[in-house]
């Protein structure tokens, strides 16, 4: 899974999967220039998630309100288990408190 976004005067999006566990390491911005990358990337990981799949966001600079919603739709969507999300950008713990204050499923891990 090596997925990759970018325009013009954009920064990519990098997406791979973690070593030694279940999940994806993703870098770079994810906006509406990258956001099908995004979602190409989580559904693959629902795919392939079992009992707990990790989302490190720690080489991520930006989350635009559409990416969270990626996120918090991926973890609703999981047949059980737990999506952890590692280190994101701020944004993204604030996102889902407002609008999904009670999503189980979903744990953050901050930076």
């Amino acid at each position: 899974m090596g997925v990759s976004a970018q325009a013009p005067g954009e920064a990519a999006l990098e997406v791979s999967p973690l070593a030694g566990r279940a999940g994806i390491c993703v870098s770079g911005d994810i906006s509406v220039v990258t956001r099908l990358s995004w979602e190409a990337a989580l559904a693959e990981l629902a795919l392939r998630h079992t009992d707990v799949s990790y989302v490190e966001l720690s080489g991520v600079g930006f989350v635009d309100v559409a990416g969270v919603s990626a996120l918090a739709v991926t973890a609703m969507n999981l047949p059980g288990g737990r999506l952890v999300v590692e280190h994101p950008p701020p944004q993204v713990p604030r996102v889902l408190d407002l609008f999904w204050p009670a999503l189980r499923g979903i744990e953050v891990a901050p930076r």
